[in-house]
């Protein structure tokens, strides 16, 4: 089954082509029958674009969205060896006949404008190429990210379901449960910045550069994370005081995060120290590892509740090394009969694999939405 993806829910934009398989072994996706193959994968950032503005410009975001949607589309056609876009509209059905089955495309939460760049392209192609269309939801773009290529499952009999997946990303951090296919339940989110979002504060305070996320990670690298004591000792003529950052609500009851207070504890230290500047890859050290600390403790303490049997990442700062890393040692170590899994570091930002990918699951089960009917939801919930 081939599926096209098209994701313009903020500011990149994407087209992927993925082929869904039913093999005999089980040694692909998890333990089940459905293998996913990328067949082609264009993105088309606009980082240095908003870069300079310091986050995204959501009218900036849509104007580049228009001018690179086709060509985008197009290059993703081609690199699949299938005939691009100009020749098909021509003659209703032609894709059709070369074997895409259906469209899948981003319908929600995002940027509305971005939004409906990519979803008034995608009702284009779903009517004028005769095949069917796939409302998706970012989040569950960002889970199936999880799903493509071949999976680490400890054995072929391993069974993923039900599942743990933290979404960390510029604009969400949550906690889903999955009990199967489509079947999700939140569990978690965070009470105001994302993690993501609270990266791109800090990095801005440290006048680092965006994105956040890579900047820090890039300071935090210089530092030697394994020499760092997390306590504040007296200042001496040779030594000046340690680094506290607070990890906001990583011993409350619930799976919930906050993120704030900690991007404003770092403002105010940063006021105290005269001599910040010279000190930035220690202060990225302790920012990220107080984010870092606060994510896996949540959960891992969600995982062992709910008995999950796999433990996964996705979302943009499940990029970040350090996160990728100190699951996986928290997760082997106090919850050694659960699966760690992770996507491949490129389909963790924000690209059309993923929703490809989400897509050809939900085809599985016809599930479609016909052109005429699917909307743009910028506060589509996850269900």
């Amino acid at each position: 089954m081939i599926i096209v993806g098209i994701e313009t829910s903020c500011d990149e934009t994407a087209a992927a082509i993925i082929e869904g398989k039913s093999v005999e072994t089980q040694n692909f996706a998890f333990g089940a029958k459905d293998f996913v193959s990328v067949q082609s994968n264009v993105v088309s950032s606009q980082i240095e674009i908003h870069k300079k503005y310091g986050g995204v410009v959501p009218e900036v975001a849509a104007r580049e969205h228009v001018l690179n949607i086709l060509p985008v589309v197009n290059e993703a056609l081609e690199k699949a060896n299938l005939t691009p876009i100009p020749p098909l509209l021509i003659r209703r059905g032609g894709v059709k006949k070369r074997g895409i089955d259906a469209i899948a495309v981003t319908v929600g939460p995002g940027l509305i404008t971005s939004l409906i760049v990519g979803i008034e392209t995608a009702k284009t192609l779903s009517c004028v190429w005769d095949v069917p269309l796939i409302a998706i939801n970012h989040i569950e773009g960002h889970i199936y990210a999880n799903f493509v290529g071949k999976s680490k499952v400890k054995s072929q009999k391993s069974k993923i379901f039900p599942a743990l997946i933290l979404t960390v990303s510029g604009g969400h951090t949550m906690l889903v449960l999955m009990a199967g296919h489509g079947k999700y339940k939140v569990i978690g989110e965070t009470r105001d910045d994302a993690a993501g979002e609270a990266f791109d504060k800090a990095a801005k305070l440290l006048g680092i550069g965006y994105p956040g996320g890579p900047a820090i990670a890039a300071e935090a690298a210089k530092f030697s994370i394994f020499n760092f004591q997390f306590s504040i000792k007296s200042e001496t003529k040779n030594q000046k005081p340690k680094i506290l950052l607070p990890r906001p609500m990583i011993k409350s009851s619930d799976y919930d995060f906050s993120f704030s207070g900690l991007k404003t504890a770092l403002l105010y230290q940063l006021k105290k120290d005269g001599e910040w500047h010279g000190r930035i890859p220690e202060y990225c050290a302790e920012f990220q590892q107080a984010v870092i600390d606060v994510l896996v403790a949540k959960t891992v303490k969600a995982a062992r509740d709910f008995k999950v049997k796999t433990v996964m990442l996705s979302g943009g700062v499940a990029a970040n090394k350090e996160l990728r890393r100190q699951m996986e040692e928290k997760v082997k170590i106090e919850l050694p009969k659960t699966q760690y899994l992770i996507p491949n570091i490129q389909y963790t930002t924000d690209n059309a694999v993923m929703v490809a990918t989400a897509g050809y699951f939900r085809a599985l089960k016809k599930d479609f939405t016909p052109w005429q009917k699917i909307k743009v939801n910028p506060n589509l919930e996850l269900r």
